[in-house]
């Protein structure tokens, strides 16, 4: 296999990889009232909240807020809906660069600031919603890593560039 070849199959998988990801976040949301029933239940069975009362008040407090929404107000929840739809939406995007890396960088590079976005974002937001600071920090944490593998795309895309780009042929002169 030759470089250029390497590259597009390195480049392949790192974008499959976050397409994943970001499918698997945004379908979580779609169900969020059955999943926090879960992880609540889960929690007790573990007996987490001896060692994370933090945690297991949490998200008891989330689900309670969840299960009144869902049960006098689920319009709120179409919100949610709206959450998971976008992330299905930009996964889609991710199409582009893994069919033309060098031509779509943009997308790539467009997901990279969106992940920077988060930072900002649950700084700002969290403390608006009463958000504890240790979950606006796992907020953050999808932002941070969310960057890794594009930065990897970005990077091997750079290297693809350079080895396709044409060759300026020096011309005789007459």
């Amino acid at each position: 296999m030759n470089d250029r070849a390497a590259l597009v199959k390195g480049i392949r998988a790192w974008l499959l990889f976050f397409v994943v990801c970001l499918v698997l976040s945004g379908a979580t949301a779609f169900p969020l009232v059955h999943e926090l029933r879960w992880t609540e239940d889960l929690l007790h069975a573990l007996s987490v909240g001896e060692y994370l009362p933090g945690l297991t008040e949490w998200i008891e407090r989330v689900r309670a807020g969840l299960d009144r929404a869902d049960a006098e107000y689920p319009f709120l929840l179409y919100g949610t809906d709206w959450l998971a739809f976008a992330h299905l939406v930009i996964a889609v995007a991710f199409y582009g660069p893994y069919r033309d890396p060098v031509r779509n960088i943009w997308v790539v590079e467009f997901g990279m600031i969106a992940c920077a976005g988060i930072v900002p974002l649950a700084l700002i937001c969290g403390p608006l919603r009463g958000i504890p600071v240790w979950w606006s920090v796992i907020d953050m944490a999808f932002g941070v890593f969310g960057v890794i593998p594009l930065y990897v795309v970005r990077r091997r895309i750079k290297r693809l560039e350079e080895l396709t780009a044409p060759v300026a042929v020096p011309v005789p002169a007459n």
